[in-house]
């Protein structure tokens, strides 16, 4: 379900991904792939763009004094990372993300760790003022390699129902 290929015209086919509102079902579960194992470079990069200025992250001898030996991955990265894996599958057709909640980081990550992500319907239902669309909430669960747990979030989307994307309306 993760990618579609439209017919544009004669002989021509068009990528489209994501899911309409219709696609979703309560309980199913996506597992977004590939993974992504994150580098040195990410997590610099990711602080200094962010401003964040703790030396957890970027400082080798300053986080070799903390309780985790090692600089720790911005945790920010991390959010990024795992709910950009999930948007090709999720919410690449969606009109809005409405709500972020419940963000939990129960479990480190450091450099040279590669993350997964996978997402659970949690629940769905036709919008009252949109005909045309629908608002679906999901959990994205991202794990480490060894399988455990780093980030977990729920995320409400306002997703267009099928015939009603803006790939399907719209030439561009």
């Amino acid at each position: 379900m993760v990618a579609e290929a439209k017919e544009v015209g004669p002989n021509r086919y068009r990528e489209s991904y994501g899911r309409y509102f219709e696609d979703f079902i309560i309980g199913d579960v996506y597992e977004h792939r590939p993974g992504r194992t994150i580098t040195e470079s990410d997590n610099t990069w990711f602080t200094l763009l962010t401003m964040n200025q703790h030396p957890v992250h970027f400082d080798a001898e300053y986080a070799a004094k903390s309780e985790f030996g090692k600089p720790l991955v911005n945790s920010c990265l991390t959010l990024s990372i795992v709910a950009g894996m999930s948007v090709s599958d999720v919410s690449q057709k969606n009109i809005a993300n409405l709500g972020w909640t419940d963000i939990k980081l129960p479990g480190p990550v450091f450099v040279g760790d590669t993350l997964l992500s996978e997402s659970e319907v949690l629940d769905k239902r036709e919008s009252k003022s949109r005909p045309t669309q629908g608002i679906v909430t999901i959990r994205t669960i991202g794990k480490k390699q060894d399988g455990s747990v780093v980030m977990e979030f729920e995320r409400t989307m306002l997703v267009p129902k099928r015939g009603h994307a803006v790939d399907d309306i719209a030439e561009y």
